[in-house]
């Protein structure tokens, strides 16, 4: 606890500090003076709402799309497959992992150019596309554990008392699964809401929340206004995580 304490929450609270900094336009260098500018710019300008929103969008559609696939074959490696299959199922699974990041999304941006195999060219959908691949086996595992500790006895009992495919899906499977799907679309909305390497390498001209705050600590050289952005997914995760306790999907991991 002492260690996230002083790694991650006074990286958090540095992070916040520097927000209300600003940068001398002459020098370049950083004026620690409170000031709200950098909020004003950022909660003022349209571009930056609507970056926002196309992030927040992003991460909601990855999540999704993730979801759609992630589940029946979590269903398959936990139901259908059995025990010995299981293990080489879920190294299969992990193996993607133990790629590099780059490699993975510039093979995307190869198969994804204009003479590529796809051949879908660069921009939002290729970034859609290239994160839900990236962040799949982060979807798979957490449903995959709740589906394995899911009572096969509940299934037989649900088809002894007449329910089909879709009535067991909704009425036992899912309810007792939630919680697990709803861990793994932790971890792929809020890797998509901050990335910005893909979109580097497969957004084309798109911008991100991720890409503004890259921006403006390399080429624009000014860390209070990209401390100030970089603040916005973190409130968006608060915001996330509060809306799923209520669930009570957390209490149930």
């Amino acid at each position: 606890m002492l260690w996230l304490g002083v790694a991650y929450l006074g990286a958090l609270a540095a992070l916040f500090v520097t927000a209300f900094w600003s940068t001398d336009t002459f020098t370049g260098d950083l004026v620690k003076e409170f000031t709200w500018a950098n909020f004003q710019d950022l909660f003022t300008g349209e571009v930056y709402r609507t970056i926002a929103l196309r992030s927040v969008g992003v991460a909601v559609a990855v999540t999704l799309i993730d979801l759609v696939i992630a589940f029946p074959m979590a269903f398959a490696m936990a139901k259908l497959a059995s025990p010995g299959a299981q293990r080489w199922l879920v190294i299969a699974v992990l193996t993607p992992l133990w790629a590099s990041y780059l490699v993975k999304a510039y093979a995307w941006r190869v198969m994804l150019s204009s003479n590529g195999v796809l051949g879908w060219g660069y921009g939002l959908t290729a970034t859609i596309v290239t994160l839900s691949y990236l962040w799949l086996p982060y979807m798979i595992l957490p449903i995959y554990a709740g589906l394995e500790r899911l009572p096969n006895s509940l299934l037989d009992a649900a088809g002894d008392l007449g329910a089909r495919g879709w009535r067991t899906f909704r009425t036992v499977v899912w309810p007792l699964t939630f919680p697990a799907a709803v861990a793994g679309s932790v971890f792929t909305f809020s890797l998509s809401l901050g990335d910005y390497i893909a979109v580097k390498i497969v957004g084309g001209k798109s911008q991100l929340i991720g890409n503004v705050v890259y921006d403006n600590i390399g080429a624009a050289n000014n860390l209070p206004f990209a401390a100030a952005v970089a603040t916005v997914p973190v409130m968006i995760m608060l915001v996330y995580l509060t809306a799923v306790r209520r669930t009570g999907a957390l209490e149930n991991l």
